[in-house]
């Protein structure tokens, strides 16, 4: 049952059977009927009614239907409070969303660098006494995104950076591929200021590293370098080690090699790139180093595997390493060291700096090369195999091996 206001059109009140009592309003707009319940008569009185019901006939009378309008209106406030949301997103929270989005595609070791650097510290330690120190990142965990703005990172350089310098460097590049990841999801896109990591204040304040005076080795010290480390007792690091020397790759690349990606027929490596994360990058496998491959145990999906590590590839060359350079009585390289090798001694084969680059995995570089171009994997693999026939030659091994390619034949004998 209906009873209407005899001074306003279209305001009433709804009676149902079971007593319910409703005020309504009713309307024609674009020539249909509707009916809008405006409330129950136990919450709104009768002039708050009206009231209401003479907003609604205003819309009407303006051809505005106000169920549209309460919907828009319904919209806008759920995007306010989503965006709301969004701008309240803290660093923690989307850092944690950017590892979780990008550990398949990175490292182990790149992904252990992003998870130690925002690392809040206080744990005790697993090894030794004391706690876990907090990350250099770990101060912009509580932070609002929007609270990363170019001064306050700045700030934070200045500081870490005369406690831990090259450290810090690092944690600014995670930085700022985090800050690059978010401004590219729709969920976080605009939230970090935009001077974030590109102002003149953040660029001037970034450590600068520099590589260690002395971290190679010279062409006179691979025969001691090769000796001693091809009579280490482990076959695998002893490969292990050759293999960063032969093909200057990083060295996480290099331990993360499965059998998978060791193509004996086409002698090729399929490598993890930690620049071309998404394609990875393949490089030649020079004859030497298959000899090598093709002596390794395989006792799971890893080329350079250990029994003993949790991810079932070696872990930690480094203490067998120095052991060699001891007795060779070589000066300390570190595995990086060893890659950096690779690009001064491919220096006396005279080979391009684009060629090296690519088999490196260095970022293209159009300054080093007057037009950068990616070469072929033949080609690469013909300048490839004059490396290492020089570094074996160099270091004094007798290695003949020979393979037709193209019209050319390479022999390698000491």
């Amino acid at each position: 049952m209906f009873f209407w206001d005899a001074k306003l059109v279209g305001f009433g009140l709804r009676v149902t059977a079971g007593g319910a009592r409703t005020y309504i309003f009713e309307a024609r707009l674009h020539g249909k009927t509707m009916r809008i319940t405006i409330g129950r008569v136990s919450t709104w009185t009768i002039s708050q009614a009206r009231e209401r019901a003479i907003e609604l006939r205003r819309l009407v009378d303006q051809g505005i239907d106000p169920r549209e309008r309460e919907a828009e209106q319904r919209i806008a406030h759920e995007a306010n409070k989503a965006e709301a949301r969004r701008q309240d997103v803290t660093f923690a929270e989307a850092w944690g969303a950017y590892l979780e989005a990008r550990k398949s595609r990175w490292s182990e070791r790149h992904y252990q660098d992003h998870v130690n650097h925002a690392d809040a510290g206080g744990r005790p330690r697993k090894r030794g006494k004391g706690f876990t120190v907090a990350g250099p990142l770990a101060v912009f965990r509580p932070l609002k995104l929007s609270e990363l703005n170019g001064g306050r990172i700045a700030q934070w350089l200045e500081v870490e950076a005369s406690q831990r310098s090259t450290m810090t460097a690092l944690s600014y590049r995670l930085l700022r591929g985090f800050i690059r990841w978010a401004d590219d999801m729709p969920e976080y896109k605009g939230i970090v200021p935009a001077d974030a990591y590109k102002s003149r204040q953040v660029k001037d304040s970034v450590p600068r590293t520099q590589a260690k005076d002395g971290d190679s080795l010279q062409r006179e010290q691979l025969p001691a370098w090769f000796a001693y480390v091809r009579g280490l007792d482990n076959p695998v690091i002893s490969a292990y080690l050759q293999a960063l020397l032969i093909t200057g790759a990083r060295r996480e690349e290099m331990a993360e090699l499965r059998w998978a990606d060791v193509d004996f027929q086409w002698r090729s490596l399929s490598i993890a790139d930690k620049v071309e994360q998404d394609s990875g990058r393949t490089i030649p496998l020079t004859p030497y180093l298959a000899s090598l491959l093709k002596a390794l145990p395989r006792h799971n999906e890893w080329v350079f595997s250990s029994l003993s590590s949790d991810s079932g590839h070696i872990e930690e060359p480094r203490i067998a390493h120095n052991r060699a350079l001891r007795a060779a009585g070589l000066p300390h390289v570190t595995l990086h060291g060893l890659r950096r090798s690779f690009g001064t001694l491919a220096e006396w084969c005279e080979v391009p700096v684009g060629v090296v680059a690519q088999i490196q995995g260095h970022k293209p570089s159009a300054i080093a090369e007057k037009h950068y171009r990616r070469r072929p994997l033949d080609l690469l693999r013909m300048w490839h195999d004059k490396i290492e026939a020089w570094m074996l030659e160099q270091a004094g091994i007798g290695f003949a091996s020979q393979h037709e390619t193209q019209g050319f034949r390479v022999t390698v004998a000491a």
